[in-house]
């Protein structure tokens, strides 16, 4: 076994506890320790993009248990990809927070931190539908402490929104694993997948629910429509390093309907093949044009960059609800840039907020401000990377979303 695989997750998951316990009123020593952390975590993530580069699909089975009896991890190309992704937005984000002082703002933030990396590794790298529900705990438990750093009446009231939301897509998630495993008699997805081919008609209504019932789930995560209405308060009351490491957090959902539906419900599912997609395409439509109508309306800055989260969703879904090989891999050059653009956005509106004093992130009229011509390039940058316009590689990103809809029922409403 490869055993570098477990290293992105056993990293934060050592750091966490040793910083909870041993350096919670030493802020020096803990952004050393977590600066130094998030640029291992770049390292490792490097190395396994250059072991999934051949294409052989790698696995590590813990505690040498096989699949699909023991829990798997499984690192491809997409999943060596993701990790590297939350891996760079990680180290940005921490440096950010360290230079600007909002890691200050509670005791707690480092460890939590760590904490949010250790769920967002796992998500990505286990082959296993249960533990991807364990991951998915704990990344949210670690975003309800990031949510709240800094406290705040409006913070702790879509802070509450934010628990009360996740915590029924928890309990709606177990719901789902129970009928999947309740038809299949498994929970490594590759292995459901063959289950779901041999399954007798008889239970075809059965996974269809609990397959329908888990891409819900993810489409929370995701801010698909109708699901999306926690995300705009979410990310605009957090801290910007916060809001920009969530950036990623969206993509985890965009993720695990790609993985989850190919690898269960792909072409070798039989009369299931495909079965929760038809729903996708006219949602993930929703989802951009409710996102871009926000960000026209929007009359704050921080309420611009959330909306303009749940926009870039909303065109990287309508790739992944095709589920064709062409689209796929449009959806793949569009979901990094996606990520670092938003996220680059949140933490340029925080500083223009800071620098322009009582006026804050308003969309209204201020008087002249420190370095206010290099934020406003800064600003123009960002927004020409978020709208997809050239040189910037959202442009082709785009361009190739479009080309894949050629030919696929209601494409033409992508265009």
């Amino acid at each position: 076994m490869n055993h570098w695989l477990i290293a992105p997750i056993l990293l934060p998951a050592v750091l966490a506890p040793l910083m909870l316990l041993f350096l919670r009123r030493r802020l020096a020593a803990s952004r050393a320790l977590s600066i130094g952390a998030c640029a291992a975590l770049v390292g490792l993530a490097c190395a396994l993009v250059a072991q999934a580069d051949t294409g052989a699909i790698q696995t590590y089975e813990l505690g040498d248990w096989p699949a699909p009896f023991g829990i798997v991890l499984v690192l491809d190309r997409l999943s060596a990809m993701m990790v590297l992704i939350a891996s760079l937005l990680a180290l940005a984000v921490m440096s950010y927070a360290v230079v600007t002082g909002i890691d200050r703002k509670g005791w707690h933030f480092h460890p939590l931190f760590q904490f949010q990396l250790l769920g967002l590794n796992g998500a990505f790298l286990t082959g296993d539908v249960f533990n991807l529900f364990v991951f998915f705990e704990v990344l949210l438990i670690a975003s309800y402490g990031l949510m709240l750093h800094g406290g705040g009446a409006a913070r702790l009231k879509a802070g509450v929104q934010y628990v009360v939301i996740n915590l029924v897509g928890s309990t709606l998630f177990l719901v789902a694993v129970g009928l999947l495993y309740g038809a299949t008699g498994t929970l490594n997805m590759a292995h459901m997948g063959q289950r779901v081919a041999e399954a007798p008609p008889g239970d075809h209504g059965l996974i269809l629910a609990g397959g329908l019932l888990l891409i819900a789930v993810f489409g929370l995560k995701a801010a698909l429509v109708p699901l999306h209405f926690w995300l705009p308060r979410t990310y605009a009351s957090t801290t910007a390093p916060v809001a920009a490491l969530f950036a990623v957090m969206t993509k985890v959902g965009a993720y695990c309907i790609l993985r989850f539906t190919t690898l269960t419900f792909g072409e070798a599912a039989g009369e299931l093949a495909w079965a929760p997609s038809p729903w996708l395409l006219p949602a993930a439509l929703a989802t951009l044009a409710i996102g871009y109508l926000g960000v026209l309306a929007a009359r704050q800055l921080r309420d611009l960059a959330a909306f303009s989260v749940i926009g870039s969703m909303g065109t990287l879904l309508c790739a992944i609800a095709v589920f064709s090989p062409q689209a796929t891999a449009a959806a793949l050059y569009y979901l990094p840039h996606s990520t670092f653009a938003t996220a680059a956005l949140f933490l340029i509106v925080d500083i223009i907020a800071a620098r322009r004093g009582d006026y804050g992130d308003t969309l209204a009229p201020s008087p002249p401000f420190v370095q206010a011509g290099v934020l406003s390039a800064l600003f123009m940058l960002a927004a020409v990377a978020v709208v997809g316009l050239p040189p910037l590689s959202g442009f082709p990103g785009k361009l190739l979303v479009l080309d894949a809809m050629r030919g696929v029922e209601g494409g033409w409403w992508v265009w």
